[in-house]
């Protein structure tokens, strides 16, 4: 079959085998939950406004993504009708919304069209463009001295389009004026009914960023984001740049780095938008809380903390609010599940300026994309592949509170200029960083009660088997996955695990604590670098794919695997 002269990739049984078996579903809450339902009738009704504006974004993100991504999913949207083959292709499609993308398991991308593939700058950039041309523009541009529409080029907010030979940058607000003026108008119906007046003050800053090409109306729409810790209402307008894999490799160039950097141009890859609408769930941000007052004094405890400014402690103290939420919609970058699906966010990432004007961050955690486990299928693989001792120390609760200690080390450590400096690999050691400031810090919760010991044996061992057991060795554009390899590598090799003859996991938890910090260590160093180079070789060392590693990969698959993602929503 072919959708708008393209031709569906895959039989009809390969497409029923992927949507029926080796796909799970995410299911939000409806208008029955608890948390929903002690809503006013006024927050009910700007959820309803909220959720039409979340339509809306993903329309954005899939032209931000592919630009025949429209196109082909109106097109499989008419033949789904009509057609069972074409309704499983369009279930691909909204799975990896898009129409190609990592599955997480396989090396090369799904696509779901022949002929129709991911272009490395998504469609941030002229699809021809390539990096080699992009750094030969760039250089001609600012010898013409056309240095600020460099500046907007590199920036995280453009859309680049060709302009003869050169290039030109289209601010979002621009690019997109029809499809923002339509978030805007919803965010200030939200507003107009919501009876929380921060929630109310937020949706009127966050609707004039969408209209204004003003960088400020952002920072300003950020800070009042941030502050809300109370607000019976989640949503967010998602901003993080992991899609683009363009202009990061603009930082392997150092001639051209240090010629940007002296007219202090620094290059952001583009940032993909989202949204995330929810309620706010009052007992699961109680536990969020308790670990946020430990942040403060865990910022004096990291690696080399004065040879570098952090985002918490010190004269500025602690400008982060964090809640736990009954998730209503995901779209737009939360729903490109390719191969994964965010279970929390830690946002402004660091590159935003509200951060350098005063701004706090905001975590979200999502309940119930955590909520889904196979305990059947957890208990084959603690048979075959942990000693029975261990057993009682899997707990999948345990995961979420290695995930809040995550999300809270993106706070801490080195600041944006050390992130970026190490262009492709900036994403990777940051979210390796994260990992390991939770299981380097998760000690300090213990001496100070915030969880057990008990409990901290139960996140160590959770961890290696949940996220360190691999199904398939990472492409470089999985930052989480690589990581994972990374500490799966060292933590080994330190002796802080290993597997007898049998093939069966064992734990020395003393040595647990210990290698982490060494490891925590090595990756701030790695940070302070600044360079590509060093990021290099330090992924390169700890990203091995042992013969230990492809067992335990055959033997999940032999279980079943379901790469792929449907998220429900009932609104």
């Amino acid at each position: 079959m072919e959708i708008n002269g393209f031709k569906i990739k895959y039989s009809a049984e390969d497409l029923a085998e992927r949507v029926n078996n080796q796909m799970r579903k995410i299911v939000l809450i409806d208008k029955d939950n608890e948390q929903y339902m002690a809503l006013s009738d006024g927050d009910k009704k700007a959820v309803n406004y909220l959720v039409n504006a979340a339509r809306v974004m993903n329309d954005v993100a899939l032209e931000m993504d592919h630009p025949l991504n429209l196109a082909q999913k109106q097109a499989l949207e008419v033949a789904a009708t009509e057609s069972e083959y074409a309704a499983n292709a369009l279930k691909l499609f909204n799975s990896l919304n898009g129409v190609a993308g990592s599955n997480g398991l396989d090396k090369e991308p799904v696509e779901i069209f022949e002929g129709i593939h991911q272009y490395k700058g998504r469609n941030f950039y002229p699809t021809d463009l390539d990096i080699d041309e992009l750094k030969s523009v760039i250089n001609k541009m600012l010898d013409a001295g056309e240095t600020e529409e460099v500046r907007a080029i590199l920036s995280a907010r453009s859309m680049v389009r060709r302009d003869g030979d050169k290039l030109k940058a289209i601010d979002y607000t621009e690019y997109f004026a029809e499809e923002f003026s339509e978030i805007a108008n919803e965010l200030e119906c939200a507003a107009h009914f919501t009876t929380d007046e921060l929630f109310k003050d937020y949706l009127g800053w966050q609707a004039q960023a969408l209209l204004q090409n003003n960088v400020e109306m952002d920072i300003l729409a950020d800070k009042h984001w941030a502050q809300m810790q109370d607000t019976p209402i989640e949503f967010t307008i998602s901003r993080e740049n992991y899609d683009d894999k363009m202009t990061p490799e603009l930082f392997a160039d150092e001639k051209l780095c240090a010629r940007l950097h002296k007219l202090n141009i620094n290059p952001v890859p583009k940032d993909m938008l989202g949204i995330r609408v929810g309620v706010v769930n009052k007992k699961g941000t109680e536990l969020l809380l308790k670990f946020k007052d430990e942040m403060a004094k865990l910022a004096g405890l990291m690696p080399f903390s004065d040879k570098y400014e952090q985002n918490v402690g010190g004269k500025k103290g602690l400008k982060q609010t964090m809640v736990d939420a009954d998730i209503i919609a995901l779209t737009g970058d939360y729903a490109l599940c390719r191969g994964s699906i965010t279970t929390a966010q830690n946002l402004p990432n660091n590159d935003k300026p509200a951060l350098a004007h005063g701004g706090g961050r905001r975590n979200v955690y999502h309940r119930q994309v955590r909520a889904g486990t196979d305990k059947e299928k957890a208990q084959k693989i603690l048979d075959a592949l942990v000693i029975p001792e261990l057993h009682k120390y899997y707990d999948k609760e345990a995961d979420h509170l290695f995930v809040i200690g995550h999300e809270n080390g993106h706070s801490l450590g080195p600041n944006s200029s050390y992130q970026t400096a190490l262009g492709v690999y900036q994403h990777i050691i940051e979210e390796h960083k994260a990992d390991m400031i939770s299981a380097t810090m998760m000690p300090e919760y213990v001496k100070d009660g915030i969880i057990t010991e008990e409990q901290l044996k139960k996140i160590y061992t959770t961890w290696i088997i949940y996220r360190h057991f691999m199904i398939a060795f990472p492409n470089d554009m999985e930052a989480h996955r690589v990581a994972d390899l990374i500490e799966y590598n060292f933590l080994n090799e330190y002796g802080a695990f290993w597997f007898d003859e049998s093939k069966k996991l064992h734990i020395d938890f003393d040595k647990m604590k210990s290698g982490s910090r060494a490891l925590l260590e090595e990756t701030i160093r790695v940070q302070l670098s600044k360079s590509p180079d060093t990021a290099k070789e330090f992924v390169d060392r700890w990203t091995k794919w042992g013969e230990m590693s492809q067992y335990i990969a055959d033997f999940k698959k032999s279980l079943g695997v379901r790469p792929y993602i449907d998220i429900v929503s009932a609104f």
